[in-house]
């Protein structure tokens, strides 16, 4: 069985019936007609036989891959960020956020193309941007840089404040994991004011696995 969850800019497969490991793809070079078996995500409906809520893989997901019962897992997308809190082995909350964190991950990854930064060479700052929107807070690194931030100091002032307000909206926990490709970016890692233990980019698979088991 293929299983998918189908990101907005990355899709991350996992055969059920290969012994290979999960493989990420560009979702722009999906070809029209691929399909999946079982799928969460963004284009899961277009893209597959059955779908399976976001926040519903999430949480099975973390369920099965963190072994406390009381934790609170962030997931930030390339398009949005949402998260679910557990209390004594139970769903406790769940937020979902597509509009103040708009794009976050996609914003971050076009600015490291787009100034060639490597994340993990850049210095955590002192201060962020007030961001609440991955694309409307684009005007605060121009604003820096036109009054003389390097784009590499104002760069990272807007992941810290994208961070921060991810954070916030995960309910300010004293120590939160985290779920999706930023995962890998050094820079964000380190800008959250709490212990944070990153979980990688495979946690909606993980979910639609304990989909599978019930």
């Amino acid at each position: 069985m293929l299983l998918a969850d189908f990101g907005t800019s990355y899709c991350k497969l996992f055969n059920t019936e290969q012994n290979t490991g999960p493989e990420i793809i560009p979702t722009r070079d999906l070809d029209l007609h691929f399909r999946a078996d079982l799928a969460a995500g963004h284009n899961a409906k277009r893209r597959s036989r059955q779908t399976v809520n976001e926040l519903t893989a999430l949480a099975k997901g973390g369920r099965r891959l963190i072994a406390e019962p009381d934790f609170v897992l962030l997931d930030c997308g390339s398009r949005d960020i949402k998260f679910v809190r557990f209390q004594g082995g139970a769903m406790a909350d769940m937020g979902w956020n597509a509009e103040c964190g708009a794009s976050m991950g996609f914003t971050i990854e076009l600015l490291a193309k787009y100034y060639s930064i490597d994340y993990a060479q850049v210095a955590l700052p002192d201060s962020g941007f007030s961001v609440t929107c991955g694309v409307l807070g684009l005007s605060h690194i121009f604003d820096a840089v036109a009054t003389g931030s390097s784009e590499t100091e104002a760069a990272a002032k807007f992941v810290r404040g994208i961070a921060r307000n991810a954070f916030r909206f995960a309910g300010s926990p004293e120590k939160l994991y985290l779920s999706g490709g930023l995962c890998e970016n050094p820079l964000f890692v380190a800008c959250f004011p709490c212990e944070l233990v990153p979980l990688g980019r495979f946690v909606l698979l993980e979910g639609l696995k304990e989909y599978l088991s019930l």
